[in-house]
Protein backbone atom coordinates (compact mmCIF):
# COMPACT_ATOMS: atom_id res chain seq x y z
CA UNK A 1 0.00 0.00 0.00
CA UNK A 2 3.33 2.43 0.68
CA UNK A 3 4.39 2.68 -3.26
CA UNK A 4 4.59 5.27 -4.85
CA UNK A 5 2.73 6.88 -7.23
CA UNK A 6 2.54 9.90 -9.86
CA UNK A 7 -0.57 10.58 -11.96
CA UNK A 8 -0.21 12.90 -15.30
CA UNK A 9 -3.28 13.83 -16.65
CA UNK A 10 -3.97 14.09 -20.74
CA UNK A 11 -0.77 12.19 -21.45
CA UNK A 12 -1.42 10.15 -24.19
CA UNK A 13 0.65 12.48 -26.19
CA UNK A 14 2.71 15.77 -26.70
CA UNK A 15 3.52 17.19 -23.60
CA UNK A 16 1.83 14.86 -21.24
CA UNK A 17 3.21 11.68 -23.13
CA UNK A 18 7.04 13.37 -22.66
CA UNK A 19 6.23 14.12 -18.94
CA UNK A 20 5.44 10.77 -18.32
CA UNK A 21 8.67 9.60 -19.99
CA UNK A 22 10.85 11.76 -18.61
CA UNK A 23 9.51 10.89 -14.72
CA UNK A 24 10.34 7.73 -15.94
CA UNK A 25 13.97 8.48 -17.80
CA UNK A 26 14.33 10.55 -14.57
CA UNK A 27 14.47 6.87 -12.49
CA UNK A 28 11.14 7.88 -10.60
CA UNK A 29 10.84 4.95 -7.95
CA UNK A 30 7.04 4.20 -8.17
CA UNK A 31 4.58 3.66 -10.31
CA UNK A 32 3.36 6.64 -13.12
CA UNK A 33 0.19 6.34 -14.13
CA UNK A 34 -0.38 7.60 -17.82
CA UNK A 35 -4.12 8.81 -17.67
CA UNK A 36 -6.40 9.80 -21.15
CA UNK A 37 -9.63 10.15 -21.75
CA UNK A 38 -9.54 7.79 -24.59
CA UNK A 39 -8.74 4.32 -23.09
CA UNK A 40 -7.56 3.04 -26.72
CA UNK A 41 -4.79 5.74 -27.45
CA UNK A 42 -3.71 5.67 -23.44
CA UNK A 43 -3.17 2.22 -23.46
CA UNK A 44 -1.49 2.67 -26.92
CA UNK A 45 1.34 5.20 -25.40
CA UNK A 46 1.55 3.23 -22.66
CA UNK A 47 2.48 0.08 -24.99
CA UNK A 48 4.88 2.82 -26.47
CA UNK A 49 6.79 3.46 -23.36
CA UNK A 50 7.00 -0.21 -22.24
CA UNK A 51 8.99 -0.74 -25.73
CA UNK A 52 10.81 1.85 -24.80
CA UNK A 53 12.35 0.08 -21.97
CA UNK A 54 10.10 1.85 -19.13
CA UNK A 55 7.90 -1.17 -17.34
CA UNK A 56 6.87 1.34 -14.02
CA UNK A 57 3.94 2.87 -16.66
CA UNK A 58 0.21 2.27 -16.51
CA UNK A 59 -2.93 3.40 -18.08
CA UNK A 60 -6.09 5.10 -16.16
CA UNK A 61 -9.11 6.48 -17.65
CA UNK A 62 -9.84 9.62 -17.18
CA UNK A 63 -11.90 12.73 -18.51
CA UNK A 64 -10.95 15.73 -16.10
CA UNK A 65 -14.49 16.87 -17.45
CA UNK A 66 -16.10 14.52 -15.54
CA UNK A 67 -16.28 14.70 -11.73
CA UNK A 68 -17.17 10.94 -11.94
CA UNK A 69 -14.59 9.96 -13.74
CA UNK A 70 -12.27 11.76 -11.52
CA UNK A 71 -13.46 10.51 -8.62
CA UNK A 72 -13.33 6.96 -9.82
CA UNK A 73 -9.64 7.73 -10.11
CA UNK A 74 -9.13 8.60 -6.44
CA UNK A 75 -10.96 5.30 -5.31
CA UNK A 76 -8.59 3.66 -7.84
CA UNK A 77 -5.36 5.11 -6.20
CA UNK A 78 -7.02 4.94 -2.33
CA UNK A 79 -7.13 1.16 -2.66
CA UNK A 80 -3.77 0.35 -4.98
CA UNK A 81 -1.95 2.45 -3.32
CA UNK A 82 -3.23 4.64 0.01
CA UNK A 83 -2.45 7.86 -1.84
CA UNK A 84 -0.80 10.11 -4.19
CA UNK A 85 2.77 11.12 -4.35
CA UNK A 86 3.23 13.46 -7.84
CA UNK A 87 -0.03 15.08 -9.47
CA UNK A 88 0.50 16.46 -13.09
CA UNK A 89 -2.44 18.35 -14.34
CA UNK A 90 -1.33 18.44 -17.50
CA UNK A 91 -4.77 18.05 -19.54
CA UNK A 92 -5.92 21.15 -21.60
CA UNK A 93 -7.25 22.34 -24.65
CA UNK A 94 -7.17 25.84 -26.90
CA UNK A 95 -8.86 26.07 -30.27
CA UNK A 96 -6.89 27.43 -33.37
CA UNK A 97 -6.58 30.79 -34.33
CA UNK A 98 -9.33 30.44 -37.25
CA UNK A 99 -11.46 27.86 -35.03
CA UNK A 100 -14.99 28.73 -36.55
CA UNK A 101 -17.04 28.45 -33.08
CA UNK A 102 -18.44 31.49 -31.87
CA UNK A 103 -15.73 32.97 -29.22
CA UNK A 104 -18.40 32.37 -26.45
CA UNK A 105 -18.71 28.90 -27.15
CA UNK A 106 -14.80 28.91 -27.23
CA UNK A 107 -14.80 30.30 -23.92
CA UNK A 108 -17.11 28.08 -22.09
CA UNK A 109 -15.46 24.92 -23.81
CA UNK A 110 -11.89 26.26 -23.00
CA UNK A 111 -12.54 27.17 -19.50
CA UNK A 112 -14.43 23.88 -18.62
CA UNK A 113 -11.38 21.88 -19.61
CA UNK A 114 -7.80 24.19 -18.41
CA UNK A 115 -9.99 25.44 -15.30
CA UNK A 116 -12.84 23.27 -13.65
CA UNK A 117 -11.32 20.56 -14.97
CA UNK A 118 -7.65 20.59 -13.52
CA UNK A 119 -10.24 22.25 -10.16
CA UNK A 120 -12.15 18.61 -10.11
CA UNK A 121 -8.71 16.88 -10.51
CA UNK A 122 -7.42 18.80 -7.20
CA UNK A 123 -10.58 18.72 -5.23
CA UNK A 124 -10.76 14.57 -5.81
CA UNK A 125 -7.26 14.29 -5.61
CA UNK A 126 -5.66 16.58 -3.36
CA UNK A 127 -6.60 14.83 -0.04
CA UNK A 128 -4.89 12.10 -1.16
CA UNK A 129 -1.27 13.95 -1.02
CA UNK A 130 1.34 12.14 0.69
CA UNK A 131 3.96 13.85 3.35
CA UNK A 132 6.54 15.64 0.58
CA UNK A 133 4.22 15.08 -2.85
CA UNK A 134 4.43 17.53 -5.57
CA UNK A 135 1.59 18.84 -8.12
CA UNK A 136 2.58 21.04 -10.79
CA UNK A 137 -0.42 22.62 -12.75
CA UNK A 138 0.41 23.41 -16.36
CA UNK A 139 -0.54 26.92 -16.58
CA UNK A 140 0.96 28.74 -19.67
CA UNK A 141 3.31 31.89 -19.90
CA UNK A 142 -0.19 33.21 -21.71
CA UNK A 143 -1.72 33.18 -18.58
CA UNK A 144 0.86 36.80 -17.57
CA UNK A 145 0.18 38.15 -20.87
CA UNK A 146 -3.07 37.72 -20.71
CA UNK A 147 -3.25 39.14 -17.11
CA UNK A 148 -1.33 42.14 -18.29
CA UNK A 149 -4.41 43.04 -20.68
CA UNK A 150 -7.05 42.40 -18.06
CA UNK A 151 -8.13 45.77 -16.41
CA UNK A 152 -6.72 47.18 -13.25
CA UNK A 153 -9.71 46.02 -11.05
CA UNK A 154 -9.00 42.44 -12.37
CA UNK A 155 -5.52 42.66 -12.10
CA UNK A 156 -5.44 43.85 -8.58
CA UNK A 157 -8.05 40.64 -7.87
CA UNK A 158 -5.78 37.83 -9.40
CA UNK A 159 -2.55 39.09 -7.79
CA UNK A 160 -4.28 39.48 -4.70
CA UNK A 161 -2.56 37.02 -1.80
CA UNK A 162 -5.89 37.03 -0.19
CA UNK A 163 -8.42 35.94 -3.13
CA UNK A 164 -9.87 32.81 -2.62
CA UNK A 165 -11.05 29.51 -4.69
CA UNK A 166 -14.82 30.94 -4.82
CA UNK A 167 -13.85 34.35 -5.73
CA UNK A 168 -11.57 32.68 -8.55
CA UNK A 169 -14.11 30.26 -9.41
CA UNK A 170 -16.82 33.40 -9.87
CA UNK A 171 -14.55 35.71 -11.96
CA UNK A 172 -13.69 32.77 -14.38
CA UNK A 173 -17.61 31.96 -14.58
CA UNK A 174 -17.93 35.89 -15.54
CA UNK A 175 -15.74 35.74 -18.12
CA UNK A 176 -17.42 33.30 -19.89
CA UNK A 177 -20.69 34.59 -19.45
CA UNK A 178 -19.23 38.34 -20.53
CA UNK A 179 -17.77 36.36 -24.00
CA UNK A 180 -21.29 34.43 -24.44
CA UNK A 181 -22.36 37.96 -24.36
CA UNK A 182 -19.75 39.97 -26.35
CA UNK A 183 -18.90 42.00 -23.37
CA UNK A 184 -15.57 40.69 -22.59
CA UNK A 185 -13.91 43.77 -23.86
CA UNK A 186 -15.91 46.25 -22.04
CA UNK A 187 -15.72 44.59 -19.05
CA UNK A 188 -11.86 44.92 -18.87
CA UNK A 189 -11.08 41.11 -19.98
CA UNK A 190 -8.55 40.33 -22.72
CA UNK A 191 -9.64 38.55 -26.04
CA UNK A 192 -8.82 35.47 -25.89
CA UNK A 193 -10.52 32.21 -24.33
CA UNK A 194 -7.17 30.40 -23.62
CA UNK A 195 -5.36 33.37 -21.71
CA UNK A 196 -8.48 33.45 -18.73
CA UNK A 197 -8.66 29.88 -18.08
CA UNK A 198 -4.93 29.97 -17.68
CA UNK A 199 -4.55 32.79 -15.20
CA UNK A 200 -7.40 30.63 -13.40
CA UNK A 201 -4.80 27.87 -13.05
CA UNK A 202 -1.63 29.42 -11.66
CA UNK A 203 -4.04 32.42 -9.82
CA UNK A 204 -5.59 28.78 -8.45
CA UNK A 205 -1.86 27.34 -7.65
CA UNK A 206 -1.67 30.00 -5.58
CA UNK A 207 -4.56 29.77 -3.66
CA UNK A 208 -3.86 25.78 -3.31
CA UNK A 209 -0.33 26.40 -2.18
CA UNK A 210 -1.52 29.23 0.43
CA UNK A 211 -4.14 26.78 1.75
CA UNK A 212 -1.65 23.58 1.91
CA UNK A 213 0.59 26.65 4.21
CA UNK A 214 -2.31 26.60 6.26
CA UNK A 215 -3.54 23.31 6.53
CA UNK A 216 -0.27 21.05 5.94
CA UNK A 217 2.27 23.12 7.45
CA UNK A 218 4.79 20.40 8.39
CA UNK A 219 4.81 17.75 5.56
CA UNK A 220 6.80 19.64 3.23
CA UNK A 221 4.23 19.28 0.38
CA UNK A 222 5.31 21.41 -2.59
CA UNK A 223 2.64 22.99 -5.53
CA UNK A 224 3.25 25.25 -8.34
CA UNK A 225 2.26 25.99 -11.65
CA UNK A 226 4.60 26.36 -14.63
CA UNK A 227 4.87 27.01 -18.03
CA UNK A 228 6.15 24.33 -20.42
CA UNK A 229 7.03 27.34 -23.49
CA UNK A 230 5.73 27.27 -26.44
CA UNK A 231 6.12 23.56 -27.78
CA UNK A 232 5.26 21.48 -30.88
CA UNK A 233 2.15 19.62 -30.31
CA UNK A 234 -1.40 19.62 -32.25
CA UNK A 235 -2.22 21.83 -29.98
CA UNK A 236 0.02 24.77 -30.65
CA UNK A 237 1.17 23.64 -34.50
CA UNK A 238 4.22 22.38 -36.17
CA UNK A 239 6.61 25.65 -35.57
CA UNK A 240 6.55 26.29 -31.82
CA UNK A 241 10.37 26.44 -31.05
CA UNK A 242 10.69 23.52 -28.37
CA UNK A 243 10.25 19.97 -28.83
CA UNK A 244 7.52 17.83 -26.42
CA UNK A 245 10.65 16.29 -24.32
CA UNK A 246 11.92 20.33 -23.72
CA UNK A 247 8.61 21.21 -22.87
CA UNK A 248 8.43 18.56 -19.96
CA UNK A 249 11.39 20.09 -18.67
CA UNK A 250 10.15 22.45 -16.23
CA UNK A 251 7.06 20.17 -15.46
CA UNK A 252 9.54 17.22 -14.66
CA UNK A 253 11.58 19.08 -12.19
CA UNK A 254 8.88 20.50 -10.38
CA UNK A 255 7.86 17.14 -10.04
CA UNK A 256 10.71 15.67 -8.68
CA UNK A 257 11.83 18.44 -6.60
CA UNK A 258 13.81 16.81 -3.53
CA UNK A 259 12.52 16.23 -0.43
CA UNK A 260 13.52 18.65 1.90
CA UNK A 261 13.28 21.35 -0.78
CA UNK A 262 11.09 24.23 0.31
CA UNK A 263 10.99 25.98 -2.71
CA UNK A 264 9.75 26.58 -5.24
CA UNK A 265 5.93 26.70 -3.94
CA UNK A 266 2.91 28.56 -4.95
CA UNK A 267 4.91 30.05 -7.89
CA UNK A 268 4.57 30.21 -11.67
CA UNK A 269 7.99 28.73 -13.39
CA UNK A 270 9.49 28.62 -17.02
CA UNK A 271 12.34 27.32 -17.63
CA UNK A 272 13.10 26.39 -13.90
CA UNK A 273 12.48 30.02 -13.15
CA UNK A 274 10.39 31.34 -10.88
CA UNK A 275 8.24 34.28 -12.42
CA UNK A 276 7.35 37.37 -11.33
CA UNK A 277 3.41 37.45 -11.45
Amino acid sequence: MSKKVAVVTGANKGIGLAIVRGLCKAGYSGDVLLTARNEKLGLEAVELLKAEGYKNVFFHQLDICDQTSCLALKTFLEKSYGGLDVLVNNAGIAFKVKAPEPFGEQAEVTMRTNFWGTLWVCHALLPLLRPNARVVNVSSFVSKRSLNECNPELQAKFRSTEISEEELCLLMGEFVVAAQNGEHKAQGWPSTAYGPSKIGVTVLSRIQARVLNETRPGDGILLNACCPGWVRTDMAGPNAPKSPEEGAETPVYLALLPEGAKEPHGQLVWDKTVQEW
